[in-house]
């Protein structure tokens, strides 16, 4: 017997997983790369399990009706599929802070699926009243469609329950701040892609964290609380003592043109940080041990393929190469003679976030190749080196001056394709010419289209040991499935 409770359960069904469809490519495959987050596995597990079991609500639905007793377990499925739910949003927000975007879709589901369950309730309570037993439904289309959603949401929960396993299982979590004695640090910068990482190892260590960040709010939900937050560091008294300073602060480059307004922007949030650091550090009564000091390889400006650089290189031309000494000169004018600074030129940072999805994502997508002519070369670094290197540079006094923080082996913008394509299993095929987008972009499409081979010849000469010197096995670490 059905009614047309059980067919206007079916459609809010249908609009259920064309919604949790969207929810689950945009926001959490495109948007933060969640699969790929350490710090996402508890939420992985119940988007896993309440994945398995929404499939087997669709197909469940989709085929079959059930009557007498046999509507208690449907019913014991429903109310574990809501506590899921409730559990998943409070996991949600105490690890991470989701865009409005995610917030809406997430409001829009609840109020879908307490309709969805209030009608299908109404013809199970129906059903109750029948003869025990299970007959085949007769949905028409819905059948059809919601079998495919089925096998979507099935998919979708056996790579998130896999993606956890990897995540858990992995091998190289080690936490290089874990030998250092008691640290008590000031980051800037703390709640980006390498901050954030940093502030989670320095706590997990044990070591006590101060983030200066504009949102306050956002940084103690990040961190759970487990950090101390400033808005400014006029909130931190004159006679708090600190080991370290690390100052990550500033505006992505990548992103906007850089028109005159954006160039303020980036000069601002790095050189008007640094020399806010400096006047803090003025008028401290405990100044800190070492102050590791962050600036990019930009400032070698756009070189030949051919052209090895070192730390004794001298400076390129145009303005990511000014910003860069900019921001490096504002650090050395800040410094008290008693503070050990190390600055630490960055190459592309990988890891699960930053660069790495962004120029994955054409090749995940089927369509990757080379960016315009493919010899211009990609000096790089995987987190995990960078925050070993970090960590060196907190425990070893000799350490001093300026160091390229890039892997020894600088790869060219094809070989990184061809090695991705190979790692992710897709084909490369589809070169991106770069006139269009330097016209588009400006200056900006240096980033892209042009490069430097820089080597870290003074970590390499101190003997550091970098977990993944080549390109495939950091991709391999970062990769943790196959699509």
């Amino acid at each position: 017997m059905s009614t047309p409770f059980l067919a206007l359960a079916l459609t809010l069904l249908t609009a259920q997983g064309l919604l949790g469809a969207f929810d689950t490519l945009y926001h959490h495959e495109l948007t933060v790369a969640l699969p790929r987050q350490r710090a996402a596995v508890p939420e992985l597990r119940i988007h896993a399990t309440r994945s398995l079991l929404y499939g087997a609500v669709f197909a469940a639905m989709a085929w079959l009706q059930f009557h007498g007793a046999w509507v208690w377990p449907i019913v014991l499925v429903v109310l574990t599929e809501i506590g899921l739910t409730l559990w998943d949003f409070v996991v949600e927000d105490a690890t991470r802070r989701l865009p409005a975007s995610e917030r809406i879709t997430h409001t829009v589901l609840a109020i879908n699926g307490g309709a969805l369950f209030g009608f299908y309730g109404w013809q199970l309570w129906q059903w109750h009243a029948l003869p025990t037993g299970i007959s085949l439904a007769h949905a028409g289309a819905f059948q059809c469609v919601l079998s495919v959603f089925a096998a979507g949401v099935f998919a979708s929960g056996i790579r998130d329950g896999l993606a956890a396993r990897d995540l858990t299982q992995a091998a190289d979590t080690r936490n290089a701040f874990a030998r250092l004695p008691f640290q008590r640090v000031l980051v800037t910068g703390g709640t980006g892609f390498i901050g954030s990482a940093l502030v989670g190892e320095l706590i997990d260590a044990g070591h006590a964290v101060t983030v200066l960040s504009r949102d306050t709010g956002k940084a103690a939900q990040q961190f759970g609380g487990r950090v101390r937050c400033v808005g400014s560091l006029d909130d931190i008294d004159a006679a708090d003592p600190y080991d370290v300073v690390v100052n990550l602060a500033g505006a992505p480059i990548v992103g906007m043109p850089w028109t005159e307004k954006r160039r303020a922007l980036l000069r601002q949030s790095r050189i008007g940080t640094t020399q806010a650091l400096g006047a803090w550090l003025a008028r401290t009564q405990h100044a800190p041990r070492v102050w590791i000091q962050a600036s990019a390889i930009g400032y070698y400006g756009s070189r030949p393929a051919a052209e090895l650089l070192d730390e004794t290189s001298m400076a390129g031309k145009g303005f990511a190469t000014d910003l860069c000494r900019e921001w490096e000169a504002a650090a050395r004018a800040a410094l008290r003679p008693e503070v050990r600074q190390v600055t630490l030129r960055l190459g592309i940072v990988f890891g699960p976030g930053g660069a790495l999805p962004q120029l994955l994502r054409p090749i995940q997508f089927g369509l990757g190749g080379r960016m315009g002519d493919g010899t211009q070369v990609i000096s790089w670094i995987h987190r995990a080196d960078l925050l070993d290197i970090m960590a060196q540079a907190m425990e070893d006094d000799s350490m001093q001056g300026v160091y390229n923080a890039t892997a020894p082996q600088p790869i060219c913008q094809e070989e990184f394709a061809f090695t991705a394509g190979q790692v992710l299993r897709r084909p490369i095929w589809f070169p991106i010419p770069a006139a269009p987008l330097r016209w588009l972009l400006g200056e900006m499409a240096e980033l892209f289209f042009d490069g430097q081979c820089v080597l870290p010849s003074r970590l390499m000469a101190a003997g550091y040991l970098f977990r993944y010197p080549d390109v495939r096995s950091a991709l391999e670490a970062e990769i943790t499935y196959r699509a």
